[in-house]
């Protein structure tokens, strides 16, 4: 039976690298590619496609974020996180998100296969080496956005002024009023207590938004 995969991934080297992998076993077939979270999500609506390898750190839309719109816009594709680490808070985000997998970045090819088909047949996979992380992240609030309690939006501005973009290319790229975008910027500045983008977007490091 054929497994078709979209792979979702920032680096293109690395997004080569694992197509290269999938293209040595026929059952499995790359349906599309995404070198951002939204064109991820827009992959994922038109393709429908069994499973998406997701990288955690994507650009417009971080991994996490993009495997709930994934998950929204084709429920039946089941997702697993590519990530260069596996923090309990990661683990968490990526579960609560709707991951059935969580894979880091460093696995063997072998590993990568065996998560694919293990997530195909149902049931969810975990990299070894951070299987220790599942009893705190499935218990962890399921209404929790970070340390902070961030909301979707919040993040999603974070990520974005994080990536250096301004506060009216933000509201460009998210349909908001500038005003809005202002207001939410605002608010990220009082939640995370500092005064400075720079303080943003070292949240945003810590936090795992984006990589440093």
């Amino acid at each position: 039976m054929e497994t078709t995969v979209l792979v979702a991934e920032g680096e293109r080297i690395v997004r080569d690298g694992l197509c290269g992998i999938l293209a040595a076993h026929p059952e499995l077939r790359v349906v599309a590619q995404a070198g951002d979270g939204r064109r991820a999500v827009l992959e994922a609506r038109e393709q429908k496609p069994d499973i998406a390898l997701v990288g955690s750190h994507l650009s417009r839309l971080c991994g996490v974020e993009a495997i709930r719109d994934i998950r929204a816009e084709s429920p039946r594709t089941r997702c697993i996180l590519l990530s260069s680490h596996g923090s309990a808070e990661r683990v968490r985000q990526a579960l609560l998100a709707g991951a059935q997998g969580f894979l880091l970045t460093d696995s063997s090819s072998a590993e990568l296969v065996e998560a694919i088909w293990t997530v195909r047949s149902g049931r969810s996979y975990l990299a070894p080496a951070v299987a220790d992380q599942v009893v705190g992240a499935i218990t962890a609030s399921t209404q929790s956005g970070g340390s902070l309690g961030l909301t979707r939006r919040q993040r999603e501005v974070l990520q974005l002024i994080a990536e250096g973009l301004s506060t009216r290319e933000i509201a460009a790229e998210l349909g908001i009023s500038l005003k809005t975008a202002q207001t939410h910027r605002a608010n990220l500045m009082f939640k995370v207590g500092v005064h400075r983008t720079s303080g943003l977007v070292r949240y945003a490091i810590r936090e795992g938004i984006v990589a440093a």
